[in-house]
């Protein structure tokens, strides 16, 4: 059975002199694309969380590809790529996105058809190894697992439950929330009922108890950045998962990014959002105007946590 692809799998699509970028923060209400005319207009997509996670990555490369486009012909573009490069690293500093830039700029001394031809193929074996890395978790499920995820991991959950069913297993799903901006609610849960799959949606606080009710039987989240140790960084509320299912005795997987090179999670910068993002919901004001917000975006779930890191091996 041919799987079918979540449109959050691969969220970019490349026109030469545009891009088209999934709107994430319209789903599932709306599905809408925003046109991506240059490296700016990118960055504030990345930075507005107007994509996430795999999303950014993609459009890290997109960008480039397109910045080459528009500058071909140029004598020597790598003035301007070295631009792109510090707007993109500057906008998500949790993200290992200068490992990124770093590796399309170390493509960049070759003739500007050699360079768009290296980022394009990057981008094809990207996909494949996702495809790779979403069977190789399928591969850990059993038939009528249940299995708690949180945040979004932009299209690999259906497309692991596809593989598990094509093996013939029935895969569900436990949706945490995943506040403030309720990734998983909004974006988990559209993807995986659209193809069939039944989900229960809960509170994050409510993963404690679920757990003590025997009804999960793995967890499943992604990473945003892998140490060199094996720590991860992840949506905030991963780690206090992570521990809990020690607690359970729940194997707790993790579908990794490539190692960055900092050497342990401590090494990785948490990036605290605005607080307006915790306290505003839809223009509307939820917390006295007395009250402050505190928002990490992240946690760092430490590697003896995590029962198997399912990792994307895609090399330079």
């Amino acid at each position: 059975m041919k799987p079918e692809f979540s449109p959050l799998f691969w969220p970019v699509i490349f026109k030469r002199d545009h891009l088209l970028v999934l709107d994430e923060t319209l789903l599932p209400a709306k599905t809408s694309y925003i046109r991506v005319t240059d490296y700016r207009q990118a960055c504030r997509v990345i930075k507005e969380m107007k994509t996430r996670a795999v999303g950014q990555v993609i459009l890290v490369f997109y960008t480039f590809l397109l910045v080459a486009h528009q500058k071909k012909g140029a004598k020597n573009m790598m003035p301007f790529l070295r631009k792109v490069a510090e707007g993109l690293v500057a906008t998500r500093p949790t993200l290992a996105f200068r490992y990124l830039t770093d590796m399309v700029l170390g493509w960049a001394w070759q003739t500007p058809e050699a360079f768009e031809k290296d980022i394009e193929k990057f981008l094809a074996l990207l996909r494949q190894k996702r495809i790779g890395q979403a069977q190789a978790a399928s591969r850990l499920l059993k038939d009528k697992d249940t299995v708690l995820t949180h945040c979004n991991v932009s299209g690999l959950m259906p497309l692991i439950a596809s593989f598990a069913r094509g093996a013939g297993k029935r895969i569900d799903f436990l949706v945490t929330e995943t506040r403030p901006y309720l990734q998983g609610a909004r974006l988990s849960a559209w993807e995986l009922t659209r193809q069939g799959f039944k989900v229960t949606v809960i509170a994050d606080n409510t993963v404690a108890q679920v757990m003590h009710e025997g009804k999960v039987n793995k967890v499943i989240v992604g990473a945003d950045h892998l140490a060199q140790n094996g720590d991860i960084a992840n949506k905030i509320g991963t780690y206090q998962i992570a521990l809990l299912a020690r607690q359970f005795k729940i194997p707790f997987y993790v579908l990794c990014p490539p190692a960055s090179q900092v050497s342990s999670g401590k090494d990785i910068p948490i990036e605290i959002r605005p607080q307006e993002e915790l306290l505003v919901f839809k223009g509307e004001r939820l917390a006295p105007k007395e009250a402050v917000g505190y928002y990490p975006a992240f946690d760092i779930t430490p590697a003896q946590l995590i029962t198997k890191h399912i990792h994307l091996e895609v090399s330079r």
